[in-house]
């Protein structure tokens, strides 16, 4: 069974599901903070925890991440299960993460059973490729894309900062939004003027006008 937990709000114009990073769960304050600032704009908001993270919390122990096979496996299954769901079935969908999840629903978007649900995908800080490895990129989900894709990224984010993300090849479907000063959380340092709170507002205001962009009902009641 996997473990969800639900914000729902009154009269949603929209339905996200928002996955956890590697290393942190549901609960974190990171993904406990964007959920409050998407149910202020009238979206609902669906986290869960990918297996791993609660056998992690379950034995107390540090699992790493399950093997990509395994968590669209769970993604896949949170979506299909929302969908059963009537009272949320005449929302428009988009699914996304933060770090690692980011990439799980960029990777699930282009699945023949999920596409045809979903609208678009939300990336916060995508993990283009391992901390101090930027040869191994992780670029496929991005250049197999068949949904638009917002990539919300701090510009000097460790996993692909603002330099090196201009020189990929990633598809046009695929669109760059670039906190000053930010890292893999969109945390600025104190010097640049900006605080981390401001950053994870514009974060979700940016994802505010990709609904817009990509679904005509709610760009009228956002």
């Amino acid at each position: 069974m996997i473990t969800k937990i639900e914000n729902k709000v009154e009269n949603p114009i929209a339905q996200i599901i928002f996955a956890h990073g590697a290393g942190a769960d549901m609960h974190h304050g990171f993904m406990t903070q964007i959920t409050y600032l998407l149910n202020k704009i009238n979206i609902n908001v669906l986290r869960f925890n990918f297996p791993y993270m609660d056998k992690r919390l379950t034995l107390g122990k540090r699992y790493p991440p399950d093997r990509m096979p395994k968590l669209l496996a769970c993604y896949k299954q949170v979506v299909n299960e929302l969908m059963l769901m009537e009272d949320i079935k005449h929302l428009p969908m988009f699914i996304g993460g933060k770090s690692m999840g980011s990439r799980v629903a960029a990777t699930l978007a282009s699945d023949a059973d999920i596409y045809p649900l979903i609208q678009g995908v939300f990336c916060l800080g995508y993990p283009f490729h391992p901390t101090n490895k930027p040869d191994k990129l992780r670029l496929e989900p991005l250049q197999d894309t068949c949904k638009p894709v917002l990539i919300v990224q701090g510009e000097r984010d460790s996993l692909g900062s603002q330099l090196e993300i201009v020189d990929y090849n990633i598809s046009h479907l695929c669109r760059c939004f670039f906190l000053k000063d930010g890292d893999h959380s969109l945390k600025p340092r104190v010097k640049s003027g900006f605080t981390h709170a401001q950053h994870m507002e514009s974060a979700v205001n940016a994802i505010k006008l990709f609904i817009q962009e990509h679904n005509t009902n709610a760009a009228s009641n956002i």
